[in-house]
């Protein structure tokens, strides 16, 4: 996967603790969260199954969309999760 912005969803199983980050590299920052090189939440809560990526054109508009999501309850999130990834698999094996 070429680098290119993204948003992203982290869960630690289905139906678990999520996590929605942006990044304009996301296979170098999944594999950040896989190793817990990043401080924090997902590091403290072991959020690391990459469940959903959504591929944006610029930077700009996958922040927006970032704190769009971020201000979702949680039945939108896994509504999101589950209309392109219904059984929840780690994606991060088809990103690299």
């Amino acid at each position: 996967m070429p680098k290119q912005p993204a948003v992203y969803i982290l869960a630690s199983r289905r139906n678990g603790t999520l996590y929605v980050g942006v990044t304009r590299d996301p296979v170098r920052r999944v594999w950040e969260h896989k190793q817990d090189l990043v401080e924090g939440f997902t590091k403290k809560y072991r959020v690391h199954r990459l469940v959903y990526v959504e591929l944006h054109a610029d930077m700009a508009e996958a922040i927006l969309r970032e704190k769009r999501i971020k201000k979702w309850n949680r039945e939108w999130k896994i509504a999101l999760i589950e209309k392109s990834n219904p059984e929840w698999n780690d994606l991060w094996p088809h990103m690299r």
